[in-house]
């Protein structure tokens, strides 16, 4: 029996589209399963867990649909603005950040909000959820790369960056972490806080993927996908995807080969099949056309595997982020295992509580 898997595309149409993929060994079809149109405004943000589909949009709502019932589950009604970036972390938390510089927590269970807080001065651009759980990182128009402890809900440190970055994601094992900013990646080491190399992209990056912890592709506003090996900082692959700008990669692992899954403004939607160990010429496996202008993609699968749920700490005020910049964890130390992460205070002032922000209902 073939693995379940769907792919799903926001567009400027304001609709999210679902397709079931069919695999065999001739071409691989992508048959039209749902549409959702719950949002008045251009899709920006989609995300998937084993069951439930987020979409973020420039309507300030998160609309959520239910895979295994296959009906609109409702809509979250917390930030102000665009909605920017959604990640699940397994079947239980959901976060989003927004224009408004929230980034939220949300429990699956009943959907609702269990922590809200004043992450960035301006737009949350993008956010990583690290593979533990504990952790989480933030990037924003306010020039600042943040990263939080999941477990309390605050600042673990502040690092200011020279210009906006547009994506910040951890690798696969939670030893470094990439960040975006216009038409290169910063690759960061853990342990140090400090960015190890850079890659750059010929013209400005609109998305990226990790394949493996090492391998990276990269596309943007050309017709191009990039497969970059982080440790030698080379390209080990370059293909033309599409007639015009790709503007979403995502992949999956099907039998000993990985699927690259590309969607650009030409509406379609391309699976490619990559080796990962000789990196020879792509094969494109299959197609579809969904004739609106595609602004972001995800896969959905079903899975049965339960990751450890964060443990937020619920306040009833929204937490304002502490602004002082703290260049290689010199106030805060993080250390991180595959079990654990510790957050090891030195002397640092307290931080003063936002009392004065009134919670929006949800």
């Amino acid at each position: 029996m073939e693995p379940i898997v769907e792919l799903i595309a926001g567009s400027y149409e304001q609709i999210a589209f679902g397709y079931r993929l069919s695999t065999s060994e001739k071409e691989w079809t992508a048959t039209p399963d749902f549409t959702h149109h719950a949002h008045t405004a251009s899709v920006s943000a989609v995300a998937t867990s084993n069951r439930y589909i987020a979409t973020g949009s420039r309507d300030e709502t998160i609309q959520i649909y239910d895979m295994k019932k296959r009906v609109e589950h409702g809509a979250l009604l917390h930030h102000d603005g665009t909605i920017s970036c959604l990640e699940f972390y397994g079947p239980s938390h959901l976060l989003s950040g927004g224009q408004d510089g929230l980034l939220c927590v949300w429990s699956t269970k009943k959907w609702e909000c269990l922590k809200s807080i004043r992450a960035h001065k301006g737009q949350v651009t993008s956010l990583s959820i690290h593979p533990s759980g504990k952790l989480a990182l933030t990037v924003g128009t306010d020039k600042t790369l943040r990263t939080w402890n999941l477990i309390d809900g605050r600042s673990a440190f502040i690092k200011n960056i020279k210009q906006n970055a547009t994506i910040v994601k951890w690798s696969p094992e939670g030893d470094r972490y990439v960040v975006v900013v216009s038409d290169h990646v910063d690759i960061y080491n853990l342990a140090t806080a400090t960015v190890t190399s850079t890659l750059t992209n010929p013209k400005r990056i609109s998305s990226i993927k990790f394949l493996a912890n090492s391998i990276l592709a990269v596309v943007g506003d050309d017709e191009k996908v990039r497969v970059w090996d982080i440790n030698t900082q080379k390209v080990c692959c370059e293909f033309e995807a599409h007639d015009t700008r790709v503007k979403s990669v995502d992949s999956f692992t099907m039998d000993d080969f990985c699927v690259v899954v590309t969607a650009s403004n030409d509406g379609f939607i391309k699976m490619w099949k990559l080796d990962l160990e000789t990196f020879e010429p792509p094969v494109l496996l299959g197609q579809v056309n969904s004739t609106a202008r595609l602004t972001c993609l995800a896969i959905w699968q079903p899975s049965s595997l339960q990751e450890t749920p964060i443990e937020v700490k619920t306040e009833p005020t929204t937490s304002e982020a502490d602004t002082q910049d703290v260049p290689e964890l010199a106030k805060k130390r993080v250390r991180i295992s595959a079990e654990e992460v510790v957050i090891e205070e030195q002397s640092s002032p307290k931080k003063k509580k936002d009392g004065g922000k009134k919670k929006r209902k949800t």
